[in-house]
């Protein structure tokens, strides 16, 4: 970090150089200058500008527009914004990248309303499918459904419908949330799941997961948390060009949302051999900060002999944290709570790894420069990790001075430990998006005084001082960064519902959530010296929107729409190039 702050100010006197030229070497002249709109800089000092030049991919002056047109040339590219308006990259803060590209692929379910439309769904797919072929789709969520499925078991709908309409293929559909897993008779005969009957209960037990079964003792189809490995096991690997085709798609998507940047929340060795590829052969237009599963502790070992992978040359590709799973989800109702869920009278959720191993991987992490990403969205976890964090800061507080160890998710959290973010530096990677989407059923899980004391704190956690960072969890939500932007600062659904918003003390200013969406979440990657802000010397990665996301109505944010991306000084994604 020592040397990109050097770098920076070698750069910066070196264009200052140039500035006070008015005659320059053609070697000198920008590549491109971007001008004709307002530019949302995140620079303390200059909050906004008129003009930027960029040169090699990086950003060589930022101010008014007469002084950058000084740097122009014979081969000075210019883009005019037209009265749009230029903020720095987005950085998609936690999110499944591979997820977001097969979602393109397999079905998505992220739309259906209604258990019955999902069954017709997969009725479809099943009527084109070989016999024998594995049907795979995600984004169901049955808290969303109207009317509610009949019979439930536990909150979950039954596979009678599902199997009915796909007798002759195995089908896995995950939740929205991707803690649970939906499968039918054929992908559970394949898997040995059988009724109480015919086997016994200590034989279908899993730790850290739950399947959950009627009250014979027969599967429901429903498996949540690690007990989804069961059936996903049998479900045979992709191929390396449909893996390929599945990157290139997220890759599209990212730049048509206006992300630059990518936080991708826990990755197995394959999926890094992939993005390595795709980096060799000029195929990585993003920037991606990947962190290393926890669940697969060969792997992790073995990354802690090797120390992190950090890119220092063109930040394609960055590999310096480890993701932990620590518990699940709310929808699923595997968020692990203090006390039992409100929907579920004695069930508290579940930790899906032990915190001992919690315990073992922040410390060795800390010792061989690693981040620890743990996921945590019950309060009961997000207690437990902070005691792990704290405790482990102590006992390494050399290695622990810029740790910037993350808690993704940070939901539903106790209001004694709210503080401790801030006090502790430890970040809350959130997705504003999943309080829009989730609000709503929420309390029925938590409670009125849990939710208003604890969940979705925005504003209490920047309050401590947190560096709050933003995102998506794709594919659980859409990579659209402007509904997590309007959620940020509306607190409302994306119907716009309730008037004033859910618990509005929490929401964010613009300021606050632009910045949770750019410096703060390259901060999160350690990579605030290089991008996050418009500054001489950063890559000169941009998203252009077509109103003043800033200060427009509140009402008109979900009307926005991305016009252009640039990334390292190319045009990436235009809407004139759909026309």
């Amino acid at each position: 970090m020592f040397l990109k702050s050097i770098y920076t100010l070698i750069l910066t006197a070196f264009c200052l150089s140039i500035w006070s030229c008015t005659t320059q070497e053609n070697s000198q002249k920008a590549d491109l200058i971007i001008r004709g709109g307002t530019i949302y800089t995140l620079d303390e000092g200059h909050p906004k500008a008129e003009a930027i030049a960029v040169k090699a991919g990086r950003i060589i002056a930022v101010g008014k527009e007469a002084d950058v047109e000084l740097l122009s040339g014979d081969s000075t590219e210019f883009i005019d914004l037209k009265g749009q308006t230029l903020t720095p990259g987005f950085i998609e803060g936690h999110g499944h990248f591979m997820g977001l590209g097969y979602s393109e692929l397999n079905l998505n379910l992220m739309d259906v309303s209604s258990y019955d439309e999902l069954v017709m769904r997969v009725k479809a797919a099943a009527d084109k499918a070989k016999p024998g072929q594995w049907i795979i789709g995600r984004g169901w969520h049955q808290s969303k459904w109207t009317p509610q499925p009949d019979p439930m078991v536990n909150g979950f709908q039954t596979h009678d419908k599902l199997s009915a309409v796909s007798p002759n293929n195995p089908v896995y559909l995950s939740h929205a949330s991707g803690h649970a897993g939906f499968a039918n008779a054929k992908a559970m005969q394949l898997a040995g799941v059988m009724p109480l009957a015919q086997e016994s209960l200590a034989e279908q037990q899993v730790e850290g997961g739950e399947i959950i079964r009627d009250e014979m003792g027969n599967p429901t189809g429903i498996f949540n948390e690690r007990a989804m490995e069961v059936i996903t096991r049998h479900i045979p690997e992709n191929s390396e060009d449909r893996d390929m085709e599945a990157l290139k798609l997220a890759i599209e998507a990212c730049h048509k949302n206006g992300i630059t940047s990518f936080h991708d929340a826990g990755i197995d060795g394959k999926t890094i051999d992939l993005y390595r590829k795709a980096k060799e052969e000029g195929a990585l237009k993003l920037r991606m900060y990947a962190m290393v599963t926890g669940e697969d502790t060969t792997l992790v070992e073995r990354w802690f002999k090797r120390g992190p992978e950090i890119d220092t040359s063109d930040y394609l590709l960055t590999i310096r944290s480890v993701k932990l799973h620590c518990d699940g989800a709310l929808g699923s109702r595997g968020a692990w709570l203090l006390e039992e869920y409100e929907d579920r009278p004695g069930h508290y959720g579940m930790a899906t790894v032990p915190m001992k191993y919690v315990s073992y991987i922040s410390d060795k992490a800390l010792k061989n420069g690693f981040q620890v990403c743990s996921h945590a969205i019950g309060d009961r976890t997000n207690h437990e990790i902070l005691n792990i964090y704290e405790n482990t800061f102590h006992q390494n507080s050399q290695e622990a001075k810029d740790s910037r160890f993350r808690i993704e998710h940070a939901q539903h959290l106790a209001p004694k430990d709210i503080p401790r973010f801030g006090r502790l530096g430890v970040i809350p990677a959130m997705q504003a998006i999943h309080m829009s989407s989730d609000r709503s059923w929420a309390i029925d899980r938590l409670g009125e005084k849990r939710i208003k004391e604890g969940a979705y704190m925005w504003h209490d956690l920047l309050e401590t001082g947190a560096r709050l960072i933003n995102g998506t969890d794709v594919p659980v939500e859409p990579i659209n960064p402007i509904a997590s932007f309007y959620a940020s600062v509306s607190r409302k659904t994306l119907q716009g519902e309730p008037e004033g918003g859910y618990e509005p003390e929490q929401k964010m200013t613009r300021e606050q959530a632009l910045k949770t969406y750019t410096l703060n979440a390259a901060y999160g990657a350690f990579e605030e010296d290089v991008k996050g802000s418009i500054e001489v010397g950063k890559l000169a990665d941009f998203t252009v929107f077509s109103k003043d996301i800033m200060t427009i109505p509140e009402k008109e944010i979900l009307s926005v729409q991305v016009m252009m991306t640039i990334f390292e000084g190319q045009v990436v994604y235009s809407t004139e190039d759909k026309k």
